[in-house]
């Protein structure tokens, strides 16, 4: 079986729900929420076997059809390693996009999932119902009640407000309001740049140490991304206050950075991104390094579709990841519009999410909204 084309399909409008604010770029970039409406990557065999992927940029479309059309897709990690040597990695329309078809199709090859080929360890994961916006302390708290009530066990809330007692009333509301039954994850959003500025509020380090304390007294899982991404020595610097976990590195792009931030302590929890690094094969190695360096690792979101499915393969074979991330901030945000292209239904129920089975990813993305 040989590869016989690689291109993007698009997959059609269903409905426009209205713009949204992310917390980690405020005043800055408006996001469309929408159910379909963009892009994805199909690698199709001369057999007619289709593996798909997140869309990528049309230059590493082309570059893909170069290098792959007539070669077996079994070689999933060289041609990776190929491909990032000859294209460009562009974040979240990236390599990310071939990669993960690749995987798709060696496991439909194979006849197993991706986790299976991998090592499944685990039946099902327990998601993070992610905020993506930065709110007042009364409507994120009733949010998490709304989300506790429906049977999530944790969530991510967003804290970089002005005035820092807004972020610490947020907790505080939040714990009230659910009598301390979710398990509670914070974002402070400052490592979005590689200089040390971003838009919204900065937060400098004695705020970050604050911050460390006052959630670890709060009983916060963790504090994410509390200093510029590679302000490594200040970050190491509160992960070795031993008070709430640190976690990071959803924006380092790539391998190294993680292999130095696992050997000098940098994080306790990391969090790669596949759609930034480049699909499921750098993260690999990146588990590899969590267990060697004994870190919990949880990738960050995945763009909400056929990333978010990707991870959930990889977070199956790993001991040391808690928890899925899941962007879900309803109505807007909720992850059932992301989920809504596949034909198999994905839910959280009871807390928890079912790793899909099926050879590949073990997703198929309906036919009729498929436009080529």
């Amino acid at each position: 079986m040989k590869i016989k084309d690689v291109r993007l399909s698009k997959i059609k409008l269903v409905e426009y729900l209205g713009d949204v604010e992310p917390a980690w770029n405020p005043g800055w970039a408006s996001h469309k929420s929408t159910i379909g409406g963009y892009s994805f990557t199909e690698i199709e065999l001369d057999n007619g076997v289709i593996g798909i992927g997140p869309g990528c940029d049309e230059a590493i479309i082309n570059d893909a059809n170069e290098y792959l059309i007539g070669k077996s897709p079994d070689d999933v990690e060289h041609h990776y390693k190929y491909m990032l040597y000859r294209s460009r990695n562009v974040p979240y329309s990236g390599l990310a996009g071939i990669d993960i078809a690749l995987w798709d199709l060696k496991g439909k090859i194979q006849g197993k999932s991706i986790s299976e080929m991998l090592g499944r360890k685990k039946e099902s994961l327990i998601p993070y119902a992610s905020y993506v916006v930065l709110s007042n302390p009364d409507e994120r708290a009733d949010l998490s009640k709304q989300m506790l009530d429906e049977g999530w066990k944790a969530i991510k809330v967003r804290l970089h407000h002005e005035n820092e007692d807004q972020d610490i009333d947020t907790v505080k509301k939040i714990i009230d309001i659910t009598k301390d039954k979710l398990t509670i994850l914070v974002d402070a959003n400052q490592a979005q740049s590689s200089y040390p500025w971003q838009p919204g509020v900065i937060w400098d380090f004695e705020r970050a140490k604050r911050m460390n304390n006052v959630m670890n007294d709060f009983g916060c899982y963790w504090l994410e991304e509390p200093r510029p991404r590679f302000n490594y020595d200040e970050l190491s610097e509160l992960s070795a206050m031993k008070k709430t976990k640190i976690a990071g590195g959803e924006n380092n792009t790539v391998l190294s950075d993680f292999d130095y931030m696992a050997k000098n302590n940098v994080y306790d929890i990391l969090q790669p991104e596949s759609m930034v690094l480049g699909g499921i094969t750098p993260l690999i190695e990146i588990g590899e390094l969590s267990r060697n360096y004994n870190k919990e690792i949880v990738p960050h979101h995945g763009g909400g579709d056929i990333g978010v499915v990707a991870h959930m393969h990889l977070l199956s074979t790993w001991d040391n990841a808690p928890f899925c991330e899941m962007l879900n901030d309803p109505p807007l945000s909720s992850y059932k519009n992301k989920f809504f292209i596949f034909n198999e239904n994905l839910e959280v129920r009871g807390g928890q999410i079912d790793v899909p089975n099926n050879p590949g990813l073990g997703v198929s993305i309906k036919e009729d909204l498929i436009i080529r």
